[in-house]
Protein backbone atom coordinates (compact mmCIF):
# COMPACT_ATOMS: atom_id res chain seq x y z
CA UNK A 1 0.00 0.00 0.00
CA UNK A 2 3.16 2.11 -0.27
CA UNK A 3 6.21 3.33 -1.98
CA UNK A 4 9.06 4.10 0.42
CA UNK A 5 12.40 6.10 -1.31
CA UNK A 6 15.97 5.17 0.22
CA UNK A 7 17.79 9.02 -0.23
CA UNK A 8 21.01 10.66 0.67
CA UNK A 9 20.96 12.59 3.89
CA UNK A 10 20.98 16.49 3.56
CA UNK A 11 22.09 17.02 6.88
CA UNK A 12 25.08 15.95 9.24
CA UNK A 13 24.48 13.44 11.56
CA UNK A 14 21.98 11.68 9.58
CA UNK A 15 22.58 8.21 7.50
CA UNK A 16 19.40 8.41 4.90
CA UNK A 17 16.44 10.52 3.70
CA UNK A 18 12.97 8.30 4.33
CA UNK A 19 10.02 9.57 2.14
CA UNK A 20 6.91 7.68 2.12
CA UNK A 21 4.13 7.76 -0.86
CA UNK A 22 0.49 6.20 0.27
CA UNK A 23 -1.48 4.27 -2.62
CA UNK A 24 -3.20 7.40 -3.79
CA UNK A 25 0.16 8.80 -4.43
CA UNK A 26 0.03 11.21 -1.38
CA UNK A 27 3.32 11.72 0.26
CA UNK A 28 3.13 11.44 4.15
CA UNK A 29 4.77 12.40 7.14
CA UNK A 30 5.26 8.95 9.10
CA UNK A 31 5.25 5.42 9.03
CA UNK A 32 6.38 2.85 11.51
CA UNK A 33 6.23 -0.70 9.59
CA UNK A 34 8.03 1.24 6.65
CA UNK A 35 10.20 2.65 9.10
CA UNK A 36 11.30 -1.09 10.13
CA UNK A 37 10.91 -1.81 6.31
CA UNK A 38 13.67 0.49 5.27
CA UNK A 39 16.03 -0.10 8.24
CA UNK A 40 15.82 -3.98 7.20
CA UNK A 41 16.22 -2.64 3.24
CA UNK A 42 19.45 -0.81 3.42
CA UNK A 43 21.53 -3.19 5.91
CA UNK A 44 20.63 -5.77 3.29
CA UNK A 45 21.70 -4.44 0.49
CA UNK A 46 24.58 -3.11 1.77
CA UNK A 47 24.40 0.39 1.65
CA UNK A 48 25.32 0.51 5.93
CA UNK A 49 27.07 -2.22 8.19
CA UNK A 50 25.36 0.15 11.37
CA UNK A 51 22.71 -1.67 13.47
CA UNK A 52 21.13 1.74 14.49
CA UNK A 53 20.96 4.67 11.80
CA UNK A 54 19.28 7.58 11.89
CA UNK A 55 16.74 8.27 9.04
CA UNK A 56 15.46 11.92 8.26
CA UNK A 57 11.55 11.85 7.50
CA UNK A 58 9.06 14.75 6.90
CA UNK A 59 8.02 14.51 10.60
CA UNK A 60 11.70 14.53 12.18
CA UNK A 61 14.32 11.87 12.53
CA UNK A 62 13.63 8.37 13.45
CA UNK A 63 16.27 5.70 14.75
CA UNK A 64 15.48 2.21 13.65
CA UNK A 65 17.44 -0.39 15.39
CA UNK A 66 17.86 -4.05 14.30
CA UNK A 67 17.78 -6.09 17.04
CA UNK A 68 20.02 -9.88 17.37
CA UNK A 69 16.64 -11.75 17.18
CA UNK A 70 15.84 -10.06 13.81
CA UNK A 71 13.38 -7.95 15.05
CA UNK A 72 13.93 -3.98 14.21
CA UNK A 73 12.90 -1.28 17.29
CA UNK A 74 12.26 2.10 16.17
CA UNK A 75 11.83 5.22 18.34
CA UNK A 76 8.72 6.99 16.97
CA UNK A 77 9.36 10.22 18.90
CA UNK A 78 7.21 11.64 21.42
CA UNK A 79 3.36 11.73 21.03
CA UNK A 80 1.58 14.89 20.40
CA UNK A 81 -2.23 16.19 21.85
CA UNK A 82 -2.55 19.74 21.14
CA UNK A 83 -4.51 20.53 18.29
CA UNK A 84 -2.54 22.32 16.44
CA UNK A 85 0.00 20.27 16.38
CA UNK A 86 -2.29 17.16 14.76
CA UNK A 87 -3.77 19.23 13.28
CA UNK A 88 -6.92 19.23 14.10
CA UNK A 89 -9.60 21.41 14.65
CA UNK A 90 -10.84 22.21 18.11
CA UNK A 91 -11.21 25.15 20.40
CA UNK A 92 -9.11 23.38 23.26
CA UNK A 93 -6.80 20.24 24.06
CA UNK A 94 -9.38 17.41 25.78
CA UNK A 95 -8.63 13.98 26.79
CA UNK A 96 -11.18 12.75 24.21
CA UNK A 97 -13.49 15.08 22.08
CA UNK A 98 -17.28 14.19 20.57
CA UNK A 99 -17.18 14.07 16.86
CA UNK A 100 -19.86 13.72 14.69
CA UNK A 101 -19.50 11.10 11.71
CA UNK A 102 -22.50 10.18 9.35
CA UNK A 103 -24.88 11.54 11.72
CA UNK A 104 -24.04 10.21 14.53
CA UNK A 105 -21.50 11.15 17.28
CA UNK A 106 -18.54 9.30 18.11
CA UNK A 107 -16.24 9.45 21.01
CA UNK A 108 -12.91 10.65 19.21
CA UNK A 109 -9.24 10.48 20.82
CA UNK A 110 -7.01 12.23 18.69
CA UNK A 111 -3.35 11.95 18.72
CA UNK A 112 -0.13 12.57 16.48
CA UNK A 113 2.95 10.37 15.97
CA UNK A 114 4.24 12.65 13.26
CA UNK A 115 1.06 11.98 11.66
CA UNK A 116 -2.47 12.30 12.73
CA UNK A 117 -4.49 9.76 13.98
CA UNK A 118 -7.74 9.66 15.64
CA UNK A 119 -8.89 6.29 17.98
CA UNK A 120 -12.21 4.68 19.16
CA UNK A 121 -12.27 2.13 21.98
CA UNK A 122 -14.89 -0.82 20.57
CA UNK A 123 -16.14 -4.02 21.98
CA UNK A 124 -15.14 -5.97 19.21
CA UNK A 125 -13.12 -5.22 16.20
CA UNK A 126 -14.39 -7.76 14.19
CA UNK A 127 -18.13 -5.59 14.46
CA UNK A 128 -16.22 -2.25 14.15
CA UNK A 129 -17.18 -0.42 11.08
CA UNK A 130 -14.10 0.21 9.91
CA UNK A 131 -14.87 -0.31 5.79
CA UNK A 132 -17.98 2.02 6.56
CA UNK A 133 -17.28 4.69 8.70
CA UNK A 134 -12.89 5.06 8.02
CA UNK A 135 -13.42 6.32 4.59
CA UNK A 136 -15.75 9.34 6.04
CA UNK A 137 -13.40 9.69 9.39
CA UNK A 138 -10.09 9.69 7.14
CA UNK A 139 -11.28 13.15 5.30
CA UNK A 140 -13.45 14.51 8.54
CA UNK A 141 -13.35 18.27 8.05
CA UNK A 142 -11.61 18.74 11.29
CA UNK A 143 -8.56 16.87 10.23
CA UNK A 144 -7.17 19.53 7.49
CA UNK A 145 -4.32 17.03 6.79
CA UNK A 146 -6.85 13.85 6.63
CA UNK A 147 -6.50 11.28 9.51
CA UNK A 148 -5.77 7.93 10.05
CA UNK A 149 -9.05 6.13 11.95
CA UNK A 150 -8.03 3.47 14.41
CA UNK A 151 -10.34 0.69 16.29
CA UNK A 152 -9.05 -0.40 19.19
CA UNK A 153 -10.51 -3.41 21.65
CA UNK A 154 -8.55 -3.59 25.10
CA UNK A 155 -7.87 -7.86 25.70
CA UNK A 156 -6.22 -6.95 28.97
CA UNK A 157 -3.96 -4.46 30.71
CA UNK A 158 -0.99 -5.83 27.83
CA UNK A 159 -2.86 -6.73 24.98
CA UNK A 160 -5.01 -4.90 22.20
CA UNK A 161 -6.57 -5.74 19.45
CA UNK A 162 -6.29 -3.29 16.12
CA UNK A 163 -7.30 -2.15 12.56
CA UNK A 164 -6.80 1.02 10.97
CA UNK A 165 -8.44 2.86 8.13
CA UNK A 166 -5.57 4.48 6.37
CA UNK A 167 -5.82 7.86 4.94
CA UNK A 168 -4.50 7.78 0.93
CA UNK A 169 -4.53 3.78 1.45
CA UNK A 170 -7.77 1.67 3.33
CA UNK A 171 -7.47 -0.41 5.74
CA UNK A 172 -3.92 -2.04 5.60
CA UNK A 173 -2.76 -5.69 7.42
CA UNK A 174 -0.96 -3.20 9.67
CA UNK A 175 -0.01 0.22 11.07
CA UNK A 176 3.05 0.76 13.33
CA UNK A 177 2.18 4.39 13.80
CA UNK A 178 -1.39 3.75 14.69
CA UNK A 179 -0.40 0.98 16.90
CA UNK A 180 1.92 3.61 18.83
CA UNK A 181 -1.11 5.86 19.04
CA UNK A 182 -3.24 3.51 20.11
CA UNK A 183 -1.50 2.22 23.22
CA UNK A 184 -1.02 6.02 24.14
CA UNK A 185 -4.29 6.39 24.05
CA UNK A 186 -4.88 3.39 26.13
CA UNK A 187 -2.10 4.40 28.84
CA UNK A 188 -3.77 7.90 28.59
CA UNK A 189 -7.42 6.79 29.77
CA UNK A 190 -5.79 4.44 32.16
CA UNK A 191 -6.38 0.97 30.41
CA UNK A 192 -3.13 0.02 29.85
CA UNK A 193 0.41 -0.95 31.13
CA UNK A 194 3.69 0.63 29.70
CA UNK A 195 4.33 -2.64 27.39
CA UNK A 196 1.83 -3.64 25.27
CA UNK A 197 1.03 -6.38 22.08
CA UNK A 198 -0.93 -5.24 19.53
CA UNK A 199 -2.59 -7.42 17.18
CA UNK A 200 -3.28 -6.45 13.65
CA UNK A 201 -4.72 -8.46 10.69
CA UNK A 202 -0.86 -8.67 9.92
CA UNK A 203 0.67 -10.03 13.08
CA UNK A 204 1.95 -8.35 15.82
CA UNK A 205 3.91 -5.50 17.21
CA UNK A 206 5.61 -4.81 20.81
CA UNK A 207 4.76 -1.03 21.41
CA UNK A 208 6.33 0.62 24.99
CA UNK A 209 5.61 3.84 26.21
CA UNK A 210 6.87 5.50 29.54
CA UNK A 211 4.96 8.37 29.92
CA UNK A 212 3.65 11.77 28.42
CA UNK A 213 7.19 13.62 26.87
CA UNK A 214 8.72 10.44 26.72
CA UNK A 215 9.09 8.63 23.07
CA UNK A 216 7.46 5.71 21.92
CA UNK A 217 9.33 2.48 20.70
CA UNK A 218 7.60 -0.15 18.27
CA UNK A 219 9.38 -3.50 18.12
CA UNK A 220 8.33 -5.74 15.34
CA UNK A 221 9.78 -8.09 12.60
CA UNK A 222 10.73 -7.27 8.75
CA UNK A 223 12.41 -9.39 6.00
CA UNK A 224 12.74 -9.28 2.39
CA UNK A 225 10.05 -11.21 0.43
CA UNK A 226 10.63 -10.47 -3.28
CA UNK A 227 12.76 -8.11 -5.01
CA UNK A 228 12.06 -7.06 -8.70
CA UNK A 229 12.47 -3.69 -11.04
CA UNK A 230 9.68 -1.42 -12.78
CA UNK A 231 10.56 0.36 -15.77
CA UNK A 232 9.37 3.59 -14.69
CA UNK A 233 9.07 5.01 -18.53
CA UNK A 234 6.61 2.48 -19.60
CA UNK A 235 4.50 3.91 -16.36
Amino acid sequence: DQILLVESAQEAGIDFRYRIFNADGGEVEQCGNGARCFARFVVDKGLTDKKEIAVSTLSGVLRPRLEDNGQVTVEMGVPRFAPEEIPFLAEKQQDYYDLEVNGKTIKAYVVSMGNPHVLQIVKDIDMAPVQLQGPLLQQHERFPNRVNAGYMQIVDRSRIRLRVYERGAGETLACGSGACAAVVVGRQAGLLDDKVEVSLPGGSLKISWDREGEPVWLTGPASTVFDGEINLEIL
